[in-house]
């Protein structure tokens, strides 16, 4: 199978990248490296079935004779990160809408399937305790940037489901909860990342607000084989599904976790998010996925322990000499 995988360049893109590989299939990658980074697929780059195109998405005369020449379509390019989405807000919808727009209409030309990777985002300030995929989006006021993002990656979703029901295009939608792992920048604001990095140069860890914020964590291997097997589930086709881990964490016990790990002597220090985002900025106080659907449909389960995932991510940062 010949698989294009726009934002292949990027943490997750590079990992899916290398897992199709080994699956002996063929991999095209298209990435502007705006947020993704040649070193993520820099072992790649000679492979025999991999192939870098280093381009926008927005980019039609690039993009549709690569769309033309796969067999199926991973969609993971987007603007990422808080700090990102909140810094460059008109890039965040530019970049998510309209470079979907354009996926999805010479996907449906040449009749290519497609998966989009979501994200928990679009559930925004919702507070039931674990959220499922019918729940209902509670989103925050459009004076704060912050929620462009969620309501850009809402508006792919209907597009691509608009596309699935009016076009019979066979399209899945995934929604990520926290994805970390190796390849993963702190550059953008990714807290497990950017508390390990702290923490190895014996800088103060910054937790945001007073930490009793809750979120779960999944490794990046989990969440692959979890697409994978999506792409390979007909009865998927037409649905959306959460991927995410099952053990809860405040982010404040994240930091001390990640201070204890790798012995450091840093400090853990507060900041408000407005010192940190933006005046009014707004975080959820909980992201919990509910994963009965995945579970029913591929049998999914996270293989991966918290307290493995921060080693190896402290590990990755150690071999990469604090990158």
């Amino acid at each position: 199978m010949k698989i294009l995988i726009p934002g292949g360049a990027g943490f997750i893109g590079s990992h899916l990248c290398e897992h199709f590989l080994e699956q002996g299939h063929e991999v095209t990658a298209i990435d502007n490296v705006s947020t993704g980074s040649i070193e993520n697929i820099s072992h790649l780059v000679n492979h025999k079935k991999f192939q870098l195109i280093v381009d926008s998405i927005l980019n039609v005369s690039a993009l549709e004779p690569l769309i033309q020449q796969s067999d199926h379509i991973c969609h993971l390019a987007a603007a990422v990160g808080v700090k990102l989405i909140v810094n460059d807000p008109v890039t965040t919808i530019e970049t998510n809408i309209r470079g979907t727009e354009i996926m999805l209409h010479y996907a449906n030309k040449w009749r290519k399937p497609v998966l989009f990777t979501s994200t928990s985002e679009v559930y925004g300030k919702n507070t039931n305790e674990t959220f499922s995929e019918n729940d209902d989006m509670v989103l925050g006021a459009t004076t704060h940037s912050r929620w462009s993002y969620a309501c850009s990656k809402a508006i792919d979703e209907f597009l691509v489901l608009s596309y699935f029901r009016k076009r019979q295009l066979p399209a899945t939608i995934v929604r990520l909860f926290n994805t970390v792992g190796p390849r993963q920048s702190p550059q953008y604001g990714m807290v497990l990342p950017r508390f390990v990095k702290q923490a190895l140069e014996k800088r103060p860890i910054t937790v945001y607000g007073d930490g009793s914020q809750t979120r779960t964590f999944t490794y990046v291997n989990d969440v692959v084989l979890a697409i994978s097997k999506l792409i390979e589930t007909p009865k998927a086709i037409g649905e959306v599904f959460n991927i995410g881990g099952t053990e809860q964490i405040s982010i404040l016990e994240l930091a001390t976790l990640v201070k204890e790990k790798t012995k450091s002597q840093s400090e853990i220090v507060h900041l408000s998010f407005d010192e940190a985002y933006e005046p009014g900025f707004e975080d959820m106080k909980r992201r919990v996925p509910n994963i009965e659907k995945l579970k029913t449909f591929i049998d999914f389960h996270p293989t991966i322990s918290l307290s493995s995932i921060v080693d190896n991510v402290i590990a990755y940062f150690k071999s990469n000499a604090l990158k």
